[in-house]
């Protein structure tokens, strides 16, 4: 089994300093880490790391006093509320009792080539009034409960779920910090649209990349994922498990492999994965499945 390359700052969360205690720990290669921390009151305080930190606390109730890159604030923290501590920043923090928060940490080198092509080479990291305290986001606060919920729901975080997970978080925070990203071009060019599509059928036990799609097409991932949409109707991912779907009913319907068999040949590490994602797409169970379609007279119970 491969190590995950984790950023920076979740190794540094790892390591325990402060006294964070660590609960859960997920990462796609180093595209985006999500975390789940508790930690006493007190100083947490660091020196700059080269990663773009978002911070949920889980809890509120806590005195938070701060500088994250935008000015020195001091608030009472709500439940549910967003933190943003700019990169390369050395942090000054402290927080008067014990908390619980989730941190999403964007490491620059796998996003600033994309950012400053979305926001047509005007992305600065300049987001003094998002970094300047907590601010409340529902976009934001749906995308974390989306994102969680998938890495829970299929197990090891995929590389294509994080990298649509992370453009989605960050085209809100590059418009609360005044800097858009650009209107989406048009559908797929035919040819585009046909090698993409090909490469997910042909590679559909793998953990396929946006990234390659988008090289197929010979597109960036950011204009890649938005012009797909644009022609298919749902972004790449959703996709994707369709297809998945698709091979697994089929594969449950003319062969009798063991369903661990179809877990992995459709792109799911175990049947447990492939029964979570399955009952959520059809309604029913792999082996409910199965046997509704070899005895289309038995009920399902």
């Amino acid at each position: 089994m491969t190590v995950p390359d984790f950023s920076a700052s979740a190794r540094w969360y790892r390591e325990g300093h402060c006294g964070y205690h660590l609960r859960t720990m997920k990462s796609a290669g180093r595209i985006l880490d999500l975390l789940e921390i508790e930690r006493p009151g007190g100083d947490m305080s660091r020196s700059g790391l080269p990663d773009l930190v978002l911070v949920q606390d889980l809890r509120g109730g806590s005195r938070v006093s701060d500088c994250l890159g935008g000015g020195r604030f001091d608030v009472k923290s709500r439940k549910g509320a967003l933190f943003l501590g700019a990169p390369n920043f050395a942090l000054t923090s402290n927080v008067d009792i014990g908390h619980q928060m989730r941190v999403v940490a964007f490491p620059l080198a796998h996003w600033q080539n994309m950012l400053d092509e979305a926001v047509d080479g005007a992305f600065s990291f300049e987001l003094a009034h998002v970094y300047d305290g907590m601010f409340e986001s529902p976009a934001i606060r749906s995308a974390l409960r989306k994102l969680w919920a998938l890495w829970a729901e299929e197990g090891e975080p995929t590389h294509m779920l994080t990298r649509a997970a992370g453009c989605e978080i960050l085209a809100e925070l590059c418009r609360l910090g005044g800097v858009p990203f650009a209107p989406a071009r048009g559908g797929l060019a035919p040819w585009a649209e046909r090698r993409a599509l090909d490469l997910m059928h042909s590679r559909l036990s793998e953990d396929i990349s946006l990234d390659e799609l988008a090289t197929e097409a010979r597109l960036s991932p950011f204009h890649f994922a938005r012009m797909f949409k644009h022609s298919l109707g749902v972004p790449p991912r959703v996709y994707l498990t369709r297809l998945r779907m698709e091979k697994a009913c089929e594969l449950l319907e003319h062969t009798d492999l063991p369903i661990t068999q179809i877990a992995l040949a459709v792109g799911y590490s175990s049947n447990q994965v492939l029964s979570r994602v399955f009952f959520k797409q059809m309604r029913m169970s792999p082996s409910d499945y199965r046997r509704a379609v070899r005895d289309p007279g038995r009920s399902i119970p």
